[in-house]
């Protein structure tokens, strides 16, 4: 197994207290038990694993050993260490997604500025449930089941697309269980083992994992796309998935010349694209989001999510596509769920009518919050690489001036923060060198995660790394 894979994978392991050995070890057994590593698999060398974890070589040897003892794993000379038991059948594996991962541990004392959403509902969100009740109570002859979304929200979304001036039909509106599903739901639809997807290099990485599950081979491209002729020309592409709006994690706009561009490139090469909409809400006062990619094609399919502007644990997100993509989408989709969250939907559809004022709001705040941290950074950390102009988005994405995020990410755990490296939102395997974090926590949190990096700054020693290039980014 790949060192870096590996370090994924094992999560928040030094946040506890004890031993760092002690910790990994612990970790790593508890992987093993559950199943995430397979009897027979390799593990890394203690040197390339100590320096992916950014410790020194005993703390692997030592947790090695300790497995060893428990008889959780096999050392032997020239053929490596290795997970004890004999190779397996293969299973489906999990995701190692640190974005994901960090949703399933237990709470601590880290600050995460690695997972970005509102972290409490708005006040509307209840009132729009209290709304709901009476249309709740007024139901009969309909037992829940709404695979395409419940019709009240579908009406509401795609007056929500009329008002940005996008004539859309309720039968052009599929409701899902947030943004996630609906790029699963595509990727789906979309994607047969083999088939080429173009991606932005860097871009959001829940997009990566669904398409990684459909085995999918990616070509990255700069932020934007800006290189997709080329590859059509070349190759079979079967999506295109962009940002264009507030880019995760850069937080660029896409400018109108290259929105037509791409358009147009897609329109004549037949290439269906997947415009991520999920923070087109997020602008800072006066950005208003320019209208959608698929106003004029039916190429582009659009993905929304009220996640990012409301809160994530609403779950309602959707798909506005062509009425036949909406109906494949929704035979997919009944499979495993048969339909989402009435009464979620319901307050959905009561809260977008009153979505602009939250918006605004929000705007003002986290272009506040965006300020703050930017400074306590320049204050404490003014060597590294911040962006100096931010329109919207909830993220920053930082070069460090040496070593590597994916290293560094691991002092900073140990200082009590969690921060997303960058390799893992780069298809390309590149990006090394540059971290994402968010700045929508309240300002005293902000300030207490930017001290904590600056010790965990002060601390990292980088591995011996060769020189590198940064990614092409600019839009």
């Amino acid at each position: 197994m790949d060192p870096i894979e590996l370090t994924q994978r094992l999560g928040r392991w030094s946040s506890g207290r004890g031993p760092l050995y002690v910790l990994l070890a612990t970790r790593l057994g508890t992987l093993i038990d559950d199943g995430e590593l397979r009897p027979g698999a390799p593990l890394p060398p203690d040197r390339a694993l100590a320096s992916a974890l950014a410790v020194g070589r005993s703390t692997v040897v030592n947790a090695y050993d300790r497995l060893t003892v428990e008889g959780r794993i096999v050392r032997r000379q020239g053929s490596g260490t290795r997970v004890a038991g004999p190779a397996g059948s293969e299973i489906r594996g999990t995701t190692d997604a640190p974005a994901f991962l960090h949703l399933l541990e237990p709470k601590d004392d880290v600050i995460l500025l690695a997972c970005a959403a509102p972290d409490a509902p708005p006040p509307e969100l209840v009132q729009a449930y209290a709304e709901t009740l009476p249309d709740l109570a007024a139901l009969t002859g309909d037992i829940g089941y709404h695979p395409t979304g419940h019709p009240a929200l579908r009406r509401a979304i795609a007056e929500r697309y009329e008002r940005r001036g996008v004539p859309t039909a309720p039968e052009q509106v599929l409701v899902t269980t947030g943004g996630q599903q609906a790029l699963s739901l595509l990727a789906r639809a979309f994607v047969s083992p083999g088939d080429v997807v173009v991606v932005e290099a860097p871009t959001y990485p829940g997009a990566l994992e669904v398409f990684r599950e459909e085995a999918a081979v990616l070509r990255p491209l700069p932020v934007g796309l800006d290189g997709l002729e080329a590859i059509v020309a070349d190759h079979d592409v079967s999506l295109a998935y962009v940002i264009p709006t507030f880019h995760n994690p850069t937080g660029q706009v896409l400018p109108a010349l290259r929105r037509q561009r791409l358009v147009s490139t897609a329109a004549r090469s037949d290439v269906r694209v997947i415009e991520d909409e999920a923070l087109v809400e997020l602008g800072f006062p006066g950005e208003e989001p320019p209208p959608p990619l698929g106003a004029s094609t039916d190429q582009v399919i659009s993905i929304g999510s009220l996640s990012k502007v409301v809160w994530a644990g609403l779950r309602i997100g959707w798909v506005r596509a062509p009425s036949s993509v909406v109906t494949r989408l929704a035979r997919l989709r009944v499979v495993h769920d048969l339909g989402g969250n009435v009464p979620a939907q319901l307050a959905a559809a009561h809260l977008l009518a009153r979505l602009d004022p939250i918006r605004h709001r929000q705007a003002a705040q986290r272009q506040a919050r965006c300020g703050h941290l930017r400074a306590e950074l320049a204050r404490r950390l003014p060597e590294w690489e911040v962006p100096t102009t931010v329109r919207g988005g909830q993220t920053l994405w930082i070069r460090l001036p040496r070593g590597d995020a994916t290293s560094f990410a691991q002092t900073a755990l140990r200082n009590g923060v969690a921060i997303l490296p960058g390799r893992g939102l780069d298809a390309g395997g590149r990006s090394e060198e540059y971290l994402r974090v968010h700045f929508i926590a309240p300002p005293d949190q902000l300030s207490e995660a930017v001290r904590r990096l600056a010790a965990a700054w002060a601390d990292y020693d980088p591995p011996a790394t060769p020189s590198r290039s940064a990614p092409a980014m600019a839009v």
